[in-house]
């Protein structure tokens, strides 16, 4: 009786190993993410930056698309499967997982918007982002407004002045091709010497009207981008390296090339097919598209290139060259301003009106390019901190890395191409 009942009890256990769950991994966890992600770009436009995944994902997305509510409840259970899967995992696996993790927080986010919840402008944008930002009062960068007055000395409105003089340095509409040419072949020029890119990349450029934003690359996937300048205001000559860099190299092209080259094709890191635009992903690549400028053009280079190459192409005179580069730093100074203008709209505390005529006051701009900037506010929200506050998290990892070409470029090189979340670029 007893061997009998050893051997039934040994027969039962048997059995329950083999109905036993396969263990959880994070590659399973990646697929399942991503069709959730999908089904969320179904319920808002614009969600989905790119998807270069499986075709048939995004069609069972758009047929069986979850409710909101489900779509939570998908959110949590990813959440706690993720994090439950933190056994024999790799340091770079590590940061797999807590990428997974940041990525989830910011769809659980999202879906809160969703579905009515509101949110102030700080607690949106670490939700969305993973970074908290400190926003300071519009009056501590009336110091800085004084200093530029000095720039541009004269009566009227400092915005009025500002924008008159800058129109001086306006690329004509029949001259935008060739100058955008150039800039974006420099620009990619200068990043191949540090980082090695497949030879099969590529890219198409077309000016667009009808935006809120100046600049957008779209992600197509096999190594390709479609980057799009808006015209709808006048160009100018700074914002052809600007863009150029930005938009393309060691930019947005370059960032999501390299996640497809070394994450998905070489690790099968299904994950990083798919870029929620309200994610940590997008302070990372804003950020690193905006200092990725200053690291192509260091110093004296930018003012040295575009008076030797740009200047030339767009039919501008020189004279004045460098004082325009001056005042275009000196006013990048001022984007801290914009953030809190932003918060200020977003919950409410000032009209729109009002929130137009501070950025005029504030960003020092025209009344048309001041209304573009509240259009883009109101159409992306806390997304608006990922340019400045990103790009001084990564500048501030960057130079901490030494002031070593190389070593600069390296670290540059990493956050592109390695799960990186605003945490990691925290300089201690």
């Amino acid at each position: 009786m007893i061997r009998w009942l050893a051997a039934l009890l040994g027969s039962a256990l048997l059995m329950g190993c083999v109905a036993a769950p396969p263990r959880d991994s994070l590659d399973r966890i990646a697929g399942d993410y991503v069709r959730m992600q999908l089904e969320i770009g179904e319920h808002e436009a614009g969600y989905i930056d790119a998807y270069y995944g499986p075709a048939e994902w995004q069609e069972a997305a758009k047929a069986n698309r979850r409710s909101l509510e489900e779509l939570t409840a998908e959110v949590a259970n990813l959440s706690a499967r993720t994090t439950a899967a933190n056994e024999g995992l790799s340091p770079l696996e590590q940061r797999r997982r807590a990428f997974l993790l940041a990525q989830l927080k910011a769809a659980e986010t999202r879906l809160r918007m969703r579905r009515g919840e509101k949110l102030s402008f700080v607690d949106e944008a670490e939700g969305l982002f993973a970074y908290r930002p400190e926003l300071k009062e519009l009056s501590t960068y009336d110091p800085l407004l004084a200093r530029i007055e000095r720039l541009v000395p004269g009566s009227g409105a400092l915005a009025d002045r500002v924008d008159a003089f800058q129109n001086r340095f306006t690329i004509p509409k029949e001259r935008l091709q060739p100058v955008f040419d150039a800039a974006i072949g420099e620009c990619k020029r200068r990043t191949l010497r540090h980082i090695t890119l497949p030879p099969e990349e590529n890219f198409t450029m077309e000016f667009v009207t009808g935006k809120s934003w100046s600049g957008y690359n779209w992600y197509k996937g096999n190594l390709t981008s479609l980057i799009q300048i808006n015209t709808d205001l006048p160009i100018r000559i700074s914002r052809a390296v600007d863009l150029g860099c930005h938009e393309g190299y060691p930019g947005h092209h370059v960032f999501n090339l390299l996640l497809e080259q070394r994450l998905v094709k070489e690790r099968g890191w299904v994950e990083y097919s798919v870029y929620p635009l309200y994610s940590p992903q997008s302070f990372i690549a804003e950020g690193s598209a905006n200092y990725g400028i200053d690291l192509a053009f260091p110093g004296e280079e930018r003012l040295r290139y575009e008076a030797a190459a740009l200047y030339p192409l767009a039919g501008l005179p020189t004279a004045d060259a460098a004082k325009f580069l001056e005042l275009d730093k000196a006013i990048s100074e001022l984007q801290g301003a914009r953030f809190t203008i932003a918060r200020d709209l977003l919950e409410g505390r000032i009209s729109r009106d009002q929130a137009v005529a501070l950025t005029r006051k504030y960003q020092l701009v025209s009344q048309a390019r001041a209304e573009q900037l509240i259009k883009f506010t109101e159409e992306y929200r806390s997304y608006v901190i990922n340019y400045g506050l990103g790009k001084d998290a990564v500048r501030n990892y960057i130079e901490a890395q030494g002031p070593s070409e190389e070593a600069r470029w390296e670290a540059m090189e990493r956050i592109l191409s390695e799960p990186t979340l605003p945490s990691d670029l925290l300089v201690r």
